[in-house]
């Protein structure tokens, strides 16, 4: 284990930790605006909910933990599914309900310790799940980067799409240290800069903003009437298995970077309370689902930068950008097959995470269990399956793949014993970055 250049709690100069903290920033911007952009949901009040998630987090870890929390793409399809049944404030209250479900896990595992959620969600149910998320997906990316504003097919916007995913891949594969970790913030410029050059782009918005301006808060009793119905908890609240089995992912794999066990101290139950806590603090003012960023993990794994300090300032920065008119606006003027072109990567990328999982684990498929188990889960979840009870109980595609695959895990014989670091193999150990 290297040395770190800054440490948990060591305080960095002023100057430097302006550079830090908008490293982080910039690490985590491009994926946590284009959930509430593809979701229909204010990119300000994701920025404003992801710094108050953070900080949430890093108070309720003690300040032990340095990781920076922002839109979770696997709440993408409930959201859209949970809005076109109730409108924005259902979405919202199906946020807060998962978050709940965040605290009921937590103190669970305060009382009896964590071994039993690795037990409930193996790789072989949370890999298959991923790839779900990931390919669920697919047609979105696709008719985002395809069609011009009337849904019709347009070559000019394909360009838009095609130059973005290039220039996204090529940052990826080709960029070294730091700006290898903002190949999707780089992509999302070089297409919105093509974007411009074929009169895609409409600045005008931009012009007439404000520099301060106040975000289009989304306010229970206020905003919206709260009412629970059983088809928003069923739509959201189980997507929280996917959630959580990626969340204890990250905090073995940030245990791994930074040197500490996590897991142990301050604990699995407080990091997943803060992740809870930063999801409904964001459903309360209308912002997206929130989840620990793999990205800002790979940050702390190249700089060695340790310091809370340093994350708590990205959260202050987001924060305040979510207040500029300016800036909301621009984001708000990048066109929809540049978000296209960077998004057929990014859910590739999900997907083939998922089957990652299952590599690393050396999940064996001759084995039938693990055959039936996958199968069952990627059928249902990508076919789009609903489990309709009657009109207010219905259980739709990604939620009802993840509600087989723990009842299959379960019910069938042959389930292998439980080891707590299943998340990540030793090679991961040895090489993981990002």
């Amino acid at each position: 284990m290297s040395k770190p250049v800054l440490d948990i709690n060591d305080k960095p100069s002023p100057m430097q930790w302006l550079t830090l903290s908008l490293q982080h920033l910039f690490a985590m911007f491009g994926a946590t605006i284009l959930v509430p952009y593809l979701v229909g949901l204010s990119p300000a009040i994701a920025l404003i909910s992801s710094g108050f998630g953070t900080i949430a987090f890093l108070m309720i870890t003690k300040w032990q933990v340095p990781a920076y929390l922002g839109s979770s793409f696997a709440f993408i399809t409930p959201i859209i599914a949970a809005k076109t049944a109730g409108g924005p404030g259902a979405a919202m209250i199906g946020s807060f309900l998962a978050g709940l479900v965040y605290g009921v896990v937590a103190i669970i595992i305060k009382r009896a310790g964590y071994r039993w959620i690795m037990r409930l969600l193996p790789p072989i149910v949370v890999g298959p799940v991923i790839v779900v998320i990931g390919l669920g997906l697919a047609s979105t990316a696709v008719n985002m980067a395809m069609n011009n504003p009337d849904g019709k097919y347009s070559l000019t916007h394909f360009s838009v799409a095609l130059v973005t995913l290039a220039a996204t891949i090529i940052c990826s594969i080709y960029l070294r240290g730091m700006l290898s970790l903002i190949p999707v913030l780089a992509g999302i410029v070089v297409g919105y800069v093509y974007a411009l050059a074929v009169g895609v782009v409409d600045f005008s918005q931009v012009t007439k903003a404000k520099w301060f301006e106040m975000p289009d808060f989304l306010i229970p009793f206020i905003d919206y009437n709260v009412s629970m119905t059983w088809e928003i908890v069923l739509l959201m609240v189980p997507v929280a298995i996917v959630t959580l089995s990626e969340h204890i992912g990250h905090q073995l794999v940030l245990s791994k970077v930074v040197g500490r066990d996590y897991i142990k101290e301050p604990g699995l139950h407080r990091s997943i309370l803060g992740d809870g806590t930063a999801t409904m603090l964001s459903a309360l003012i209308g912002g997206p689902p929130k989840t620990t960023y793999g990205e800002n993990i790979g940050v702390l794994a190249i700089t060695r930068v340790y310091s809370v300090y340093v994350l708590l300032g990205a959260a202050i920065i987001a924060t305040i950008f979510g207040f500029i008119g300016k800036v909301t606006a621009l984001i708000s003027s990048i066109p929809t097959p540049v978000m296209g072109g960077v998004s057929i990567l990014l859910f590739g990328i999900i997907a083939s995470s998922g089957l990652r999982m299952l590599v690393d684990s050396k999940i064996d498929f001759g084995d039938k269990r693990n055959l039936v188990i996958s199968s069952v889960i990627l059928v249902i979840g990508i076919g789009g399956a609903v489990l309709k009870v009657s009109e207010q109980f219905e259980i739709h595609g990604m939620a009802l793949a993840a509600i087989c695959g723990v009842l299959l895990n379960l019910i069938l014989p042959g389930r292998p014993e439980v080891n707590e670091n299943m998340f990540e193999t030793e090679d991961e150990h040895n090489n993981h970055v990002a």
